[in-house]
């Protein structure tokens, strides 16, 4: 018998989620029983806009994690399971800062491999019993998933190791990708099985589920979501090199709030959006935030802390076990420096004995009286090279210990798997706890060390525990941890040399140092535990998800490429019937419209207006009752030439520096001077940045400069960017120009000049003859264009327009815009412009005029 969550997988690895009817969907919180569960009919019905009334209000936490804090073991008579909380599992302890009353579930898979026919009982004691939903993947899918993906590819990945040869780590397999991808999408069936869409935030943990958010936005368009990475981020230039990165960034950029240990690991995925998808991010009153298509994603840094209760509890665990006391009568007379990690290639353990094995070399007086004791804890994992890695520590250690030992003194004590109350009586007695990782995403070690060095206190003092309040630090610079930490010690422990000098520092420090030293520490890991963490990470996600209500939302996109566009409720597709009988009603009709972008395809290698566009634009400007306008930032020697033949038809050329209204009057200049004496100014100072900055180039117009680092490195080029916007507007101080930004643009033209005001100008001329506007149609593609749908609001306000005036701001592409109205394409644009051209009232024209080409 096969798991019902098992089932199917071909049609799951599709996307195609079962369904069960409507009346399912809300008869229990939770699935009282196991199994595949509701695609709910649509997506109202899975968006909190829905109509049915949500059962309880409160919000609830789903957790969603690779393993679920649970320890499992067999009936004695080896007829089922034994469940129980695992205390030491991070997300059974970050329950402590969420709400009291926040219901919390956990999805995640179990440590223990279930026979079928026994997953569904195991599925409904887990449920009832600890709010649990397991996740069973097949062996095939969980041995390439984990072992596979997630161990060979991402996890040496992230701690910058790259497979330079098939004996230096695993090159791309796309079969396990493709394991990775069928594994993500059976959690996120778990995950549906007992979601409520009005109610739950969803907090995914860690790199084994970074697609997760993909599928879960698929099916809820509106689910307030979180991801937290505990290991590295990598900088883009090795991140770039896995084959399906921007299918995972893409992924995480479904979700609403990303959390990283450490400014570093976040400053390296914002590059790596930056590099690939072209994301820029901004800092808003101190949050780092990505915009993406419509949707504020935030970026925490907030390192995680440690549970202070449950450390204390394993003190006095310890305490009763006699383990400090017997390890104080075993190193007495001997200075013990500690080491805590897992077997793992990127913990620096042989760089640790190394460092050690050189400071007993170069410092005779140390032998006999300092000893390393290095605690060892599985591997998580079937990682690479680890039997290497143990061959190598092993010889280290047999090495450094026949060199030299003496009588009742080993200088390396190697321990191998000790209990938890063995590891916190170490930390009782270490003068200082080493740390050698080459690269760790948090790595608790110190936390723990400095809470048990502070010892017990008041009613829970003991004689074992009481605490020296002394601690010290030597630790790698490249763990997650270290900028928190600021009493450390740092070293590279890539320099065994330093390294070895940092130990002898820190055995060598006075009683003094090393207590204000440890007091420093004790403070922030008091006030920083894993209660801090969580309840900050809810704060910013509740802050983040606060619009998710408020937008409409479309999906949009396949495959990994899918994403949520949200935009403003009143933002919908303009109707070519709606337009058109507001523009036959109309008396007064101002029309304005972009070029590139607009008329004309971005990707267009001819830039000149098809014969179509000057047929549609002559028959509008035939209308008595139009007005129309080409606002563009081009120049004016161009739109002159490729608009020849359209007499009537007014340009704004230069984003309205120049104007023309018609085709025989003369060009007017709308900026405080026609001098450009500035430019003298400013061009040295492009050219300085454009020779410095490979790919970039300077743009000359006749009124402006603009320099442009479309074709540069981009990270590169955004801050050669900032640094001349700064430098620029030092030098113009006195001149009358802005010095703008933009979109891989630095620009310097005369002040006071936009297409907003352009806008302004044309309905207050129109005002001024006796047609004030009672039909507004603007039509733009970029941020210049804003400016003229800002001003169309204005001119409403300010009673410039009708005041039963039809207004009609469009901007070209679904995305966020102050306009009210879109249009999918240039092709929708030019269809629409087509019906109002068939319904308006021309005079005669001449053939040139009617359909010739430019």
């Amino acid at each position: 018998m096969m798991s019902r969550s098992c089932t199917n997988l071909l049609d799951l690895a599709a996307g195609n989620f079962p369904k069960i009817s409507r009346e399912q969907r809300r008869l229990p919180r939770v699935m009282s029983v196991p199994g595949n569960v509701s695609e709910l009919n649509d997506d109202r019905e899975l968006s909190a806009s829905s109509d049915n009334p949500s059962i309880v209000s409160t919000d609830r936490m789903i957790i969603v994690s690779n393993q679920l804090p649970l320890k499992a073991v067999r009936q004695p008579d080896n007829k089922g399971w034994i469940f129980s909380w695992n205390e030491d599992s991070l997300v059974l302890q970050l329950k402590d800062g969420l709400p009291e009353d926040m219901e919390v579930f956990f999805v995640g898979s179990l440590q223990v491999d279930v026979v079928p026919k026994e997953q569904d009982e195991v599925s409904q004691i887990l449920l009832d019993r600890f709010k649990c939903v397991p996740t069973f993947l097949p062996p095939d899918v969980l041995t390439k998933f984990y072992d596979g993906f997630c161990k060979r590819q991402l996890w040496p990945l992230f701690h910058y190791m790259l497979p330079l040869s098939a004996n230096h780590g695993s090159l791309f397999d796309r079969s396990l990708w493709e394991a990775y991808v069928v594994a993500n999408k059976l959690f996120a069936q778990k995950v549906v099985e007992v979601i409520n869409p009005d109610d739950d935030f969803i907090w995914i943990h860690d790199y084994h589920l970074m697609v997760l958010p993909t599928f879960l936005r698929k099916r809820i368009k509106r689910i307030r979501m979180g991801f937290f990475l505990h290991s590295p981020f990598p900088s883009s230039e090795i991140y770039r090199t896995l084959p399906v990165g921007e299918e995972i960034l893409r992924a995480l950029l479904n979700t609403d709030l990303i959390g990283f240990h450490t400014f570093d690991y976040a400053r390296h995925f914002l590059s790596c959006c930056s590099r690939m998808l072209g994301l820029e991010y901004e800092s808003k009153r101190g949050y780092l935030a990505l915009e993406y298509y419509g949707r504020t994603i935030g970026i925490k840094i907030m390192p995680v802390g440690v549970h202070m209760g449950r450390i204390l509890s394993l003190m006095k665990q310890a305490d009763k076990e006699c383990w400090v006391g017997q390890l104080r009568q075993q190193f007495e007379g001997k200075i013990v420096l500690l080491g805590v990690d897992d077997m793992d290639i990127f913990k620096g353990i042989n760089l640790k004995l190394l460092a050690m094995e050189h400071m007993l070399r170069h410092n005779p007086v140390w032998r006999g009286r300092a000893v390393l004791v290095q605690i060892v804890n599985p591997a998580r994992g079937r990682g690479i090279d680890l039997g290497d890695i143990c061959v190598e520590i092993q010889e280290s250690c047999r090495r450094i210990n026949n060199k030299f030992r003496q009588p009742g003194y080993e200088p390396i004590v190697f321990i191998d798997r000790p209990t938890i109350s063995e590891r916190i009586a170490y930390y009782s007695i270490a003068e200082c706890v080493v740390v050698t990782a080459v690269r760790d995403g948090m790595n608790l070690t110190p936390y723990e060390y400095i809470v048990c060095r502070q010892g017990l206190s008041g009613s829970e003092s003991c004689t074992n525990f009481s605490g020296s309040k002394k601690s010290m630090l030597v630790m790698s610079e490249f763990i997650g941890c270290s900028p928190s930490l600021s009493g450390a010690i740092r070293v590279n422990p890539w320099n065994i040399e330093a390294t070895a000098e940092a130990m002898i520092q820190a055995i060598s420090a006075s009683d003094t140092e090393k207590q204000l030293r440890h007091e420093k520490h004790c403070r922030y890991v008091s006030t920083h535990d894993v209660a801090y963490w969580s309840q900050i990470f809810l704060q910013d996600l509740e802050r983040n998800c606060a619009d998710n209500f408020r937008k409409k939302c479309w999906g949009v996109g396949i495959g990994f490429g899918f994403r949520i566009l949200a935009l403003d409720p009143n933002f919908r597709k303009l109707s070519v019937a709606i337009i058109v009988s507001a523009y036959k009603r109309a008396k007064s009709r101002a029309i304005m419209l972009d070029y590139d972008g607009t008329l004309m395809s971005q990707n267009s290698i001819s830039k000149s207006p098809g014969q179509d566009v000057i047929s549609i634009l002559n028959r509008l400007c035939g209308d008595l009752k139009n007005t129309v306008f080409i606002v563009s930032g081009r120049s004016r020697d161009s739109l002159s030439k490729w608009f020849s033949t359209c007499r009537k038809l007014g340009i704004a050329a230069e984003h309205g520096y120049f104007l023309r209204r018609s085709q025989g009057e003369d060009w007017k200049t709308y900026g405080p001077s026609s001098e450009y004496g500035w430019m003298q100014i400013a061009e040295p100072v492009m050219k300085l940045y454009t020779e410095a900055t490979d790919g970039s180039s300077i743009e000359t117009k006749e009124s402006a400069l603009v320099w442009q680092y479309r074709d540069a490195d981009l990270t590169f080029g955004s801050a050669q960017a900032k640094e001349m916007l700064d430098h620029l507007e030092s030098v113009l101080a006195n001149e009358p120009v802005a010095v703008k930004s933009g979109q891989f643009i630095v620009e310097v033209k005369p002040q006071g000049v936009s297409k907003g005001l352009v806008a302004e100008n044309i309905f207050k001329s129109m005002v001024d003859i006796g047609k004030q506007a009672d039909f507004v149609l603007c039509i733009g593609d970029d941020r210049s264009d804003e400016d003229m749908f800002e001003a169309i609001d204005n001119a409403l306000l300010g009673h410039v327009l009708s005041l039963n005036a039809s207004v009609f701001a469009c901007t070209v592409g679904q995305k966020p815009s102050k306009a009210k109205y879109y249009l999918d394409d240039t092709a929708e644009v030019i269809s629409m412009l087509e019906s109002l051209a068939e319904v308006s009232d021309p005079l005669p024209l001449s053939e040139e005029e009617i359909g010739s080409s430019p």
